[in-house]
């Protein structure tokens, strides 16, 4: 077993010549988001949650993303409703957000 259930990485790439990307579109902000919601809701830690950064992950046209492994999800957002909805949903009842999921 993995030492945490899920490892959440979010795509904040800021590309410097002004092409669509993860950074531009907030990538950041809602990483800072996700990761104080994961330790406000405690499911941080050992054998739960991990919200990391990720450089560019290739996917800059379907951005903004974020990949939650070990499940190899992946999923775009718009604003912190789809983060808290993947939050509840993925995070802690282990369901896919279609809505959201890229494939």
């Amino acid at each position: 077993m993995s030492y945490y259930k899920y490892h959440v990485f979010f795509c904040t790439n800021q590309r410097e010549d002004g092409a669509k990307c993860c950074g531009a579109s907030g990538g950041q902000a809602m990483r800072d988001y996700a990761k104080r919601k994961i330790k406000n809701l405690d499911l941080n830690g050992e054998g739960r949650c991990r919200i990391n950064t990720a450089g560019c992950m290739d996917r800059c046209d379907e951005g903004p993303l974020l990949a939650i492994y070990p499940d190899a999800v992946w999923y775009t957002y718009v604003d912190e409703h789809d983060i808290d909805e993947i939050i509840e949903e993925h995070l802690q009842h282990g369901r896919i957000v279609e809505r959201l999921q890229l494939k």
